[in-house]
């Protein structure tokens, strides 16, 4: 038995919170950007994926148009920090709704970073940032959705082998519904099977 839910027949919010307690885990967008007055900003951003290898786009989606999406669209490049289980109280803090002239590095506490190849900050206490120039942007409703091609990507080598980041070491915080977070908990690996190899590597469980 299941229950239906019709978005027509319930309240905006009332729909949003079920689409996020479903659409999980969900990985983190902590983006920096820039304003045109010279302000560091500093947002997570929970709809967030790779939109494409080559050319190498990420994309993330903020809900209205916030201080993030002004600077972009503004000064036209952004950083996509990763959000590690060690900075769990900052990537929380930096999702209050301070004013446009007010920095979210400054209120959390973190410390600012150079760029390589673009304006925006980075966070240093971060393993991870990912350097982007705007692509596009696309309108969807009450969202829009933000495409920036990657320029550079800069990890620190405390948490590679060789050159592959190792997921012990980044420890990747992840967004659920309501007020919930993840971390990566357990961690299984398994190959994808060849067609070749169907059925004898694969048997339906009985039911």
């Amino acid at each position: 038995m299941r229950t239906d839910f019709d978005p027509g027949n319930l309240p905006r919010l009332d729909f949003y919170r079920l689409l996020n307690s479903l659409v999980v885990p969900r990985p983190i967008a902590w983006v920096s950007s820039r304003s045109a007055a010279g302000i560091d900003n500093l947002a997570p951003h929970s709809f967030f994926t790779v939109a494409s290898v080559t050319p190498a786009i990420v994309q993330f989606t903020s809900v209205g148009v916030k201080d993030t999406v002004r600077n972009i669209l503004a000064t036209g490049d952004f950083v996509v920090n990763f959000t590690p289980e060690s900075l769990f109280e900052e990537v929380n803090a930096t999702g209050t709704d301070f004013g446009p002239a007010e920095s979210e590095f400054d209120r959390a506490g973190l410390t600012r970073e150079p760029s390589v190849t673009v304006a925006s900050m980075r966070v240093a206490e971060s393993p991870a940032a990912i350097e982007c120039r705007l692509h596009s942007t696309l309108e969807l409703g009450d969202c829009t959705l933000v495409f920036g091609e990657v320029t550079h990507i800069a990890v620190s080598s405390t948490v590679l082998d060789g050159e592959h980041p190792l997921i012990e070491k980044l420890r990747p915080l992840s967004r659920l519904g309501l007020d919930e977070w993840g971390t990566i908990g357990e961690v299984k690996a398994i190959r994808r099977i060849r067609a070749s190899d169907w059925p004898r590597e694969f048997r339906p469980r009985e039911r």
